[in-house]
């Protein structure tokens, strides 16, 4: 366990590839340097879980912008005054569609760089997330395998919104690296998703499906996971460009509710 023992900030891994759970830090009021051991958890284990936070709207978004420009998602609609937060209510099986393996947006010409969840309402049981390392699952393949995929870029396709019927929601596709780098820790991962990734540039989807499809089942691994059980008061932070999730839907009925604010990705990803 690393430990910033002026602050009482801890830093404990939760698993071996994925994730860290820092306890004595309130995101509303971190001081420069916790903040700082903080932003170096959260680059070295891609996503960060922090207890027992109870937020509000406006720490929230005072929290989202110490990690830089908030990224105000299109088309989906905003929590009341509040144009940077997104409510994410899933009620009924029929009506989800976060079961896959997906990065937030990767079909937009920006996708979100960060993505954080607060906590408001659970199920009674179930409701967990899941997330997958995108740079472990990289570093895992062979060299050959390697060098086949650094040429390749992959095209993304708005899938979830547009099917959903939001107007204008229907963005072009987009072309980007199969293997991409971070562009604050340089380090190399791989940038499909089983949601919104369709095909490989220059390809049929029928040339494309057989690699595609490894692809997916090889980044979803179980030593690349992190399942995430949630609590009251759980906020959970995500790199996007760099990190996989699936919200699981086990819970029927149940109204499960969370508050989304995002981070600007730094552009398009290369």
């Amino acid at each position: 366990m690393e430990t910033i023992a002026q602050r009482q900030v801890s830093i404990r891994p939760l698993c071996g590839a994925i994730g860290a759970e820092i306890s004595g830090a309130r995101i509303a009021d971190l001081d420069e340097e916790s903040f700082a051991a903080v932003r170096d958890a959260f680059y070295a284990h891609t996503m960060l879980v922090f207890r027992d936070q109870f937020v509000d709207p406006d720490a929230q978004i005072r929290f989202t912008r110490r990690w830089g420009p908030v990224y105000i998602t299109p088309y989906l609609k905003k929590v009341e005054g509040y144009e940077e937060l997104v409510p994410q209510i899933n009620r009924g099986k029929a009506k989800t569609a976060t079961e896959l393996w997906h990065s937030d947006g990767s079909f937009f010409p920006d996708p979100p760089g960060i993505a954080i969840l607060a906590a408001k309402v659970l199920p009674p049981a179930g409701g967990d997330t899941m997330f997958a390392n995108a740079y472990a699952a990289y570093d895992a393949l062979s060299d050959r395998m390697k060098q086949l995929l650094e040429g390749l870029r992959c095209i993304h396709v708005d899938t979830v919104l547009y099917k959903s019927g939001i107007e204008n929601a229907n963005a072009p596709d987009q072309s980007y690296p199969v293997v991409r780098t971070h562009p604050v820790t340089r380090r190399k991962c791989l940038y499909v998703n089983e949601m919104f990734s369709s095909h490989f540039d220059g390809m049929t989807r029928e040339e494309s499906r057989g690699l595609m499809q490894y692809l997916f089942d090889h980044s979803s691994r179980h030593e690349f996971v992190y399942r995430h059980q949630w609590r009251p008061g759980d906020v959970v932070m995500w790199d996007n460009r760099c990190t996989l999730h699936y919200a699981v839907h086990d819970y029927g009925d149940a109204q499960r509710v969370m508050h989304r604010t995002s981070v600007d990705g730094g552009g398009r990803p290369v």
